[in-house]
């Protein structure tokens, strides 16, 4: 059953490749468009890549194999899907027949030949990342899983594609309500993706540490104040899906720079405090 699970992975991979690929429109399943159906996709492949773990732990059926094929499917899924999401995307904008066909490596121009390279050096990122996952995780307990060294594979690509996702929603609700946001903001705004993309790459193969969500958050119990709190980003959810989704991802992305600064900031802190203190001498 974990196999049958991480196969699953690798088919929502698989096409979410295959409707990023087709024309930017809304010919996807539900009126939806091509790269929104790529997206889903990919949180469909995030969800049986935890689903898998833990049937694994159930039924106690782990094996080596199973481990390496679960990174094969989470580098087609995770590495190779969301950079050729970004691809599609820009290609939109930049590409010479109006995003007919996507960029590559033999255009004539030095702005395609950067977006290719972005998304090659994410897909090498994510082969990396998911190698030393492999090597430095000890075992297959919860308690080996509590903090990852750099940026979880999963994290980068769910920041990427939910930042699509998001792109495309407004741009298709741009199309009924052209009052709200300007095509020229859609434009630049998919210009962030490689960026962004970039950044998930340099932040998976950093040595930064960033913690399991669902081990650290979710599993065990909690007090009722720490489920309502978690229970609010849901309600919100409800109305603005798109844009709680790219926030929670982004924050995730964000989690360990921000965390570490933050420390660093409180150490500063409490060194200048102690060194602007002076005793003041006694009158006995």
């Amino acid at each position: 059953m974990p196999t049958v699970i991480t196969l699953g992975n690798l088919v929502a991979g698989f096409a979410a490749i295959y409707y990023a690929s087709k024309p930017l429109d809304a010919s996807g399943p539900w009126n939806w468009s091509t790269l929104t159906v790529a997206g889903a996709l990919i949180f469909l492949g995030m969800f049986l890549d935890a689903v898998d773990g833990s049937v694994a732990r159930l039924t106690e059926s782990h094996s080596a194999i199973g481990a390496q094929l679960d990174s094969m499917a989470d580098l087609v899924t995770f590495g190779v899907a969301p950079a050729f999401m970004m691809l599609r995307l820009v290609s939109y904008y930049v590409g010479p027949d109006g995003g007919t066909t996507i960029i590559g490596p033999e255009a004539d121009y030095a702005f395609a030949k950067l977006l290719w390279g972005i998304a090659a050096v994410y897909v090498c990122s994510t082969a990396l990342r998911l190698a030393r996952f492999n090597v430095e995780t000890p075992g297959d307990d919860a308690e080996d899983h509590l903090v990852f060294r750099g940026l979880p594979s999963p994290g980068s690509a769910g920041a990427v594609a939910s930042l699509i996702v998001l792109h495309q929603h407004w741009l298709y609700k741009t199309a009924a309500e052209p009052e709200e946001i300007s095509l020229a903001f859609a434009r630049w705004t998919a210009f962030g993706i490689p960026f962004i993309t970039l950044l998930g790459a340099v932040a998976m193969v950093s040595s930064l540490p960033y913690l399991h969500f669902t081990n650290r958050y979710i599993r065990g119990r909690r007090p009722f104040a720490y489920v309502a709190r978690l229970v609010i980003p849901l309600f919100l959810a409800i109305w603005w899906f798109q844009e709680v989704l790219a926030f929670a991802f982004t924050l995730y992305a964000l989690s360990s720079p921000l965390r570490l600064t933050t420390s660093w900031i409180r150490r500063r802190g409490r060194k200048g405090a102690k060194g602007g203190t002076t005793e003041t001498p006694g009158t006995g």
